[in-house]
């Protein structure tokens, strides 16, 4: 009689925990969330450099598929209607890659590392964030600018597929500064939003990404880290210059991307969870 009663009274406090957990994640799911990647950013900010270097530069080289083969899409769709509908579903390919592989990516930075800031401002967590950036995106850079390179050979590319390359690339460096500014910002609230995202998703992960990533596509937004690969790519093919790399799409971009990840989204989800724990 006892062990029974001793095993009721334990399946009771088993639920009960149960009810108190579920409850709990339903009222401060947001604020789980907060914490979920606010944990991942303070170890990002404590990685050594060297590892931050490879896994930044493995991200630029892996992201420039997205060029790629949106490249290769856009060749198979021609002139049709629905070609960037369809030419879109290769720019995915490379986020895919990273941010499931778990790769370093600039704009995945812009908030993930910034929530330990905004939950705690110091200016030693100030430093920590610009080391990182600063390594991150240089890195990045170097990726694509090697996979650009690639990308000029011959061998490696067929002069089809190099004039849609070239294609591709010239839309990138036809907007102005000011325009890069503004197209950079949905897409860094875009991938904000993945960021956010995913420690929801589980399972559905690879959907989430896609889909996100497709929509910065065909909205026609500009990534910084994408984008330096297809601008390096006109520039190596004498399509442009490296005064529009820079001035013209890398720093314009790399600050509307800033704005939106971390100006808008992370700042507004940040005052959100600070007044839900009030």
């Amino acid at each position: 009689m006892k062990e029974t009663a001793d095993s009721r009274f334990e399946e009771e406090v088993k639920q009960s925990k149960t009810k108190v957990i579920v409850e709990e994640y339903e009222k401060l799911s947001s604020s789980l969330i907060f914490e979920i990647i606010r944990h991942d950013g303070e170890k990002e900010l404590d990685r050594a450099t060297v590892p931050l270097i490879f896994s930044a530069l493995a991200a630029g080289l892996m992201i420039s598929f997205s060029f790629y083969f949106r490249a290769v899409l856009s060749m198979y769709a021609g002139h049709s209607p629905w070609a960037d509908a369809i030419s879109g579903i290769g720019y995915t390919t490379g986020f895919l890659i990273v941010i499931l592989g778990r790769l370093q990516l600039f704009t995945e930075n812009t908030i993930t590392t910034v929530i330990p800031f905004f939950e705690s401002p110091s200016w030693k967590t100030l430093l920590r964030i610009g080391r990182l950036w600063a390594i991150v995106l240089l890195s990045n850079m170097a990726g694509t600018l090697l996979s650009a390179l690639f990308m000029t050979s011959s061998c490696f590319a067929s002069p089809e597929i190099t004039s849609f390359l070239l294609s591709t690339a010239h839309h990138i460096m036809t907007p102005t500064p000011l325009e890069n500014i503004f197209k950079g910002i949905p897409a860094g609230m875009l991938i904000a939003a993945v960021v956010w995202m995913i420690p929801m998703s589980r399972g559905f992960s690879f959907f989430t990404i896609f889909t996100f990533t497709y929509f910065i596509a065909i909205g026609g937004f500009a990534h910084v880290v994408v984008g330096s690969g297809e601008a390096a790519y006109a520039v190596l093919m004498g399509d442009s210059s490296v005064y529009d790399y820079f001035f013209r799409f890398l720093i314009p971009t790399g600050l509307g991307n800033i704005i939106g990840g971390t100006g808008i989204f992370t700042l507004l989800v940040s005052a959100q969870v600070k007044v839900e724990r009030k």
